[in-house]
């Protein structure tokens, strides 16, 4: 009794002295993304070995996001920059590496065919044709950043994350590996569950939204957006009106908007229609369950 007394003893002491965590202050990698979708998809491959800080903060919109003077410090202290072809990148990215030339800044876009950014329908069918067959390299239309949207690109981005993160600690290959092959799979499963979703064949593949944010979502799962901004700005009365009679003439009786951005056009469309307007964010940190969120209203809105 008394030996089992003493061994309990000495267990509770080892437990006591032994480190509670394997990862210590100086294995954990300082990075930087620039949304906070790149936040979920950098943890899920670099686990608890990164500390990840995100440039464009809650409710700011990646066009025009200018860096705060404390994340500006921050970065002078960040290994790894996970760019992703968001417009603000454009000004800043110089700026930020010049501040810490020891930064070593990944492209996640990288092997990702951009696609145009979507424009107003107006039915312009042998245009699009036309860009269908393989005139992309003479479209000199901006180029459509928001490729966190797609679960098939995801893992393009994810297999350029794994890379930098092993070229950056090359200790924990074998944990980002891991991390990488089960995000992975997931992605797998996501995407499997979005096309079932789209599947079951409907009136209407299209949905109007008022930013473009959808073009690469869209794609995968044949849908087709329809934006109500044009390139930035909110459109004219002659542009609503024509809006108007589109939703009417498809049926369409949802508006989607992003929490980003202003809804009033997208308000006045509804009211027309006597449809109704629906937040889909998307840049929202929790990316799988929001993405399968999108993907419910979406359906919803077609059925």
């Amino acid at each position: 009794m008394k030996y089992f007394q003493i061994k309990k003893m000495f267990l509770l002491v080892l437990l006591c002295i032994w480190p509670q965590s394997s990862v210590t202050a100086s294995d954990v990698l300082p990075v930087f993304v620039s949304i906070i979708p790149q936040k979920y998809f950098v943890e899920k491959i670099g686990g608890d070995f990164v500390n990840v800080f995100v440039m464009v903060e809650p409710g700011a919109g990646p066009a025009t996001y200018e860096p705060k003077p404390r994340q500006m410090t921050d970065l002078n202290k960040t290994e790894l920059y996970f760019a992703i072809g968001v417009p603000f990148e454009n000004v800043w990215l110089k700026k930020i590496s010049a501040g810490n030339p020891n930064m070593q800044i990944i492209y996640t876009q990288e092997g990702i065919e951009k696609l145009p950014m979507a424009s107003h329908s107006h039915d312009h069918e042998e245009e699009t044709h036309e860009k269908e067959k393989g005139h992309f390299e003479n479209d000199h239309r901006i180029k459509d950043p928001h490729i966190w949207l797609s679960p098939p690109l995801v893992m393009i981005q994810a297999r350029n994350i794994l890379t930098a993160l092993i070229d950056a600690a090359p200790v924990h290959k074998l944990s980002f590996e891991n991390n990488y092959k089960t995000f992975i799979n997931e992605l797998i499963d996501l995407d499997i569950e979005m096309r079932n979703m789209f599947a079951e064949k409907r009136k209407s593949s299209e949905f109007m939204v008022f930013h473009p944010s959808w073009g690469y979502f869209a794609k995968a799962y044949g849908l087709k957006q329809i934006p109500v901004e044009l390139e930035g700005k909110t459109p004219k009365p002659a542009h609503l009106q024509e809006l108007i009679n589109q939703a009417k003439a498809k049926k369409i009786n949802i508006i989607f908007v992003q929490p980003q951005f202003s809804s009033k056009s997208a308000e006045v469309i509804a009211r027309a229609i006597s449809g109704r307007v629906i937040s889909l964010d998307s840049l929202a940190l929790n990316w799988a369950e929001n993405l399968r969120n999108a993907g419910l209203q979406l359906k919803n809105s077609l059925q």
